[in-house]
């Protein structure tokens, strides 16, 4: 794991993300790597206060080191573990020592959980880490991306996020924002800026959303995963069978900031039509995905008013369409992320 981490892991992250603290607090260039008992699902930590002096942080070790699990000493994923802990290193430099600012949680976990990926490590995709988090966000695919909750689908959903990011933005993307003054969603605004696109981080997130639905490059080249681990990666969308006669269905959700939901909508009579309802005083986005029978799919969104309502209405929509997903997610908040976050309602009124 020496040899690895000096012939290649070192090398690799600090010409893509920068340099770590040098020769830092202890005034040694070496990194120090403690291996120890944890908790089983851990694979290792890394603490941020290291870095500082005892005066500044008590529980200090005064030097640059991250912390890795005797667990995993046989483990297929050390290499892994290594990387992403080492990522934070680099991370606590640009950010907090360079920049003066503390990144948000759920984006610091998303580029040490790419390190992998970038170092080659999930390339056998069978027991890796790309494997492992695919898996635990399909436990929970209707998670939120900044809500951080320190569970196996947060890791899942910023690692999907962040492979999202850098196939259609390139490593650079997590590069410039980790180098940015600015941190969360606006540092990834500034490095989509920086890269000369013209678009929101609402605009991505709904791209992404739509991504994980089909993820069929035939939709639109926004629309999918280029890494080919993912190309057969899809969430299955709450289905609701509307039956041919008079009906209406109406059912309400709560969700978060930044969460992801999925509402697919088959079946039906002649017209088709759609209400939805948001909890005021907050943002919503509500993208749909309208695919006809032969399978030919359209993104639009629903246009909300101040009272965050809105709908659609489709006039022979079981003889002219297959299916329509609804894709509403709260935009309201951009910063501040760093635990739990407040729910809020959503209503849907469906008839036919």
């Amino acid at each position: 794991l020496g040899e690895e981490f000096r012939n290649k892991i070192y090398a690799v992250l600090t010409s893509n993300f920068g340099s770590i603290p040098e020769p830092g607090i202890d005034g040694d260039q070496r990194i120090t790597v403690l291996i120890h008992q944890m908790r089983q699902d851990a694979g290792g930590y890394f603490n941020s206060g290291d870095v500082y002096s005892r005066l500044q942080a008590p529980r200090s070790n005064e030097r640059e080191m991250v912390y890795l699990s005797a667990g995993y000493v046989t483990s297929s994923k050390l290499r892994s573990a290594l990387a992403h802990e080492f990522l934070h290193l680099i991370t606590v430099n640009q950010k907090d020592l360079l920049q003066k600012v503390t990144e948000e949680v759920w984006l610091n976990e998303a580029r040490a959980e790419y390190t992998p990926t970038l170092l080659g490590y999930d390339d056998a995709y069978a027991g890796s880490n790309l494997e492992t988090r695919v898996r635990a966000f399909l436990d929970n695919p209707t998670i939120s991306l900044t809500e951080w909750l320190n569970s196996g689908s947060d890791y899942g959903a910023v690692n999907l996020f962040a492979q999202y990011l850098v196939d259609h933005y390139g490593v650079r993307i997590l590069a410039d924002s980790l180098q940015s003054s600015k941190v969360g969603i606006a540092s990834v605004e500034e490095a989509l800026q920086k890269q000369g696109v013209k678009k929101s981080f609402s605009q991505v997130f709904a791209e992404w959303a739509i991504a994980l639905l089909v993820n069929d490059c035939r939709l639109g080249d926004r629309y999918c995963y280029l890494n080919q681990n993912l190309l057969a990666l899809r969430i299955v969308p709450t289905l609701y069978f509307l039956p041919r006669t008079e009906t209406i269905l109406s059912t309400v959700h709560g969700t978060t900031h930044w969460a992801l939901n999925w509402h697919k909508f088959v079946g039906g009579g002649s017209n088709f039509s759609l209400e939805f309802d948001g909890q005021d005083l907050s943002d919503f986005e509500v993208p749909y995905l309208l695919c006809d029978t032969a399978n030919r799919c359209s993104v639009n969104f629903i246009a909300l008013d101040a009272q965050q309502k809105g709908g659609l209405t489709l006039a022979d929509f079981s003889q002219r369409y297959k299916s329509l997903t609804i894709l509403p997610f709260i935009k309201s908040k951009t910063e501040g992320f760093n635990g739990a976050e407040t729910s809020f309602i959503f209503s849907w009124r469906a008839a036919v």
